[in-house]
């Protein structure tokens, strides 16, 4: 087996994370658009949808269990984004059949988005349980960031011409432009992974090991008494219910409180993110073993990132007391780059600490990690609207309403930060062989 993924074969994955997020787009925001514009649905109906294909996510731990039986990744990954490209195709006719009867459209989109969800699950997990097991430990933090970069680019690239060749729009044409994109990021995928796992793939043992002699719910037992994955999890999902509860209150905030306009709030949105790729790429060069480890590992990054976000976030929530004087595009863009600082160290440390524990479990491993991820996005966006409300009804005030939130998410990376350094402290004590090693199977 060779040593490591060459750049060009680590950049032949980031494609991949680049058809899922084409797909996942048009389906989380395309979709969306149509049921609340076109066809006057409530929003909670797509919401809700959105938010049963995170949901379904919980079964990460099981596909990733199921490559760690073959140790074969490759046929996740495809037959995931077949699925994924299934689910997103029969999602337009669903939201194209919502024009004629709803009921009959609804049901088909459930069934559509709990197959996106798989889709998007399999493939997901697997894809960095192979990046995780073939990256080189110097080129982790370079090669998370190309991977997610590589996903927002599908996401912009996809929303852009998609977007062009929607007009005029007709649902024959929703699913027609739905099933071209599907379509190529299906065949991208099976070209960018073809022969790679011949490669670099691990080589399976005659006697499939562990994995196949133990069942599933074994083997999830074990990984979560492994302490250190089972307070990754813990840290997975609180940090990332910290990153995801601003996204659909930031907006308003700079409409309600700041008094921007649409178009103001939107450009302070791409600031943001424009923070979050400059904090990326920044992780990657700085942290990165070219740098000979002089600022900082993955895990620092990950505690740091984390401590910059809790203080940004507090410095936000008195953004109400000064009005239009507030620095708020600043703000918002070092916002963007702490987050985008932590998420990519997270990422990287992620893929250090797959292998750490029971052999031949580096799947289910990681699919404990991507559940508790998924299970925090879905239900960040939903927390922080609800907060707000919540705090908006009992105080009359719109400043006290979000800065609350705010605050709340400042505590979460505090919190995220302590769980992230406990992590740390049992991997050096472990390597310092002042706690037991978990046994190998």
């Amino acid at each position: 087996m060779s040593k490591g993924l060459s750049w060009f074969s680590i950049f032949r994955l980031g494609l991949v994370q680049l058809s899922i997020g084409a797909i996942v787009v048009m389906t989380t925001s395309t979709l969306n658009r149509v049921m609340v514009v076109e066809w006057a649905l409530p929003a909670m109906l797509p919401g809700a949808l959105v938010g049963l294909h995170y949901v379904i996510q919980v079964l990460r731990p099981r596909w990733g269990y199921g490559s760690d039986v073959g140790r074969r990744r490759t046929p996740w990954i495809i037959g995931g984004m077949f699925t994924l490209g299934l689910g997103g195709v029969l999602a337009a006719v669903a939201t194209a059949w919502m024009g004629a009867s709803i009921i009959a459209g609804m049901a088909l989109a459930v069934f559509a988005f709990l197959l996106i969800g798989c889709g998007v699950g399999a493939a997901g997990t697997t894809l960095l349980v192979f990046l995780a097991v073939h990256v080189d430990a110097r080129r982790r933090a370079a090669a998370a960031t190309i991977v997610w970069l590589m996903m927002i680019a599908g996401l912009a690239v996809t929303a852009t011409l998609a977007g062009g060749m929607l007009d005029p729009f007709s649902p024959l044409r929703l699913i027609i432009v739905m099933a071209g994109v599907s379509g190529i990021a299906f065949v991208m995928t099976i070209v960018a992974i073809w022969g790679l796992e011949t490669r670099y793939g691990e080589q399976a043992s005659p006697e499939p090991a562990s994995s196949a002699e133990t069942g599933f719910m074994d083997a999830i037992r074990e990984v979560w008494q492994e302490p250190r994955s089972r307070q990754f999890a813990v840290f997975v999902f609180v940090s990332m219910l910290a990153y995801s509860t601003q996204d659909l209150i930031l907006e308003p905030f700079a409409g309600a409180v700041m008094g921007m306009t649409p178009g103001e709030s939107t450009k302070l949105a791409g600031l943001q993110h424009g923070g979050v790729f400059m904090g990326m790429i920044l992780v990657a060069l700085l942290a990165s073993g070219y740098a000979k480890g002089r600022f900082g590992s993955m895990r620092a990054w990950t505690i740091g990132g984390c401590i910059a976000s809790a203080l940004v976030l507090a410095v936000l929530s008195t953004a109400g007391l000064y009005g239009p004087a507030f620095p708020l595009r600043t703000v918002v863009f070092l916002l963007g780059l702490a987050n985008g600082a932590f998420a990519v160290a997270a990422i990287g440390s992620m893929m250090g600490l797959v292998r750490s524990g029971r052999e031949k479990r580096e799947g289910t491993r990681m699919g404990l990690w991507g559940a508790a991820q998924a299970l925090a996005f879905g239900l960040g966006g939903f927390a922080g609207a609800m907060a707000l409300d919540v705090v908006r009804g009992i105080s009359g005030s719109d400043v006290i309403g979000f800065a609350s939130v705010f605050a709340i998410e400042a505590v979460l990376f505090v919190v995220s930060a302590y769980l992230a350094a406990g992590v740390s402290r049992a991997v050096r004590s472990q390597a310092l062989g002042l706690t037991p090693e978990v046994p190998k199977s």
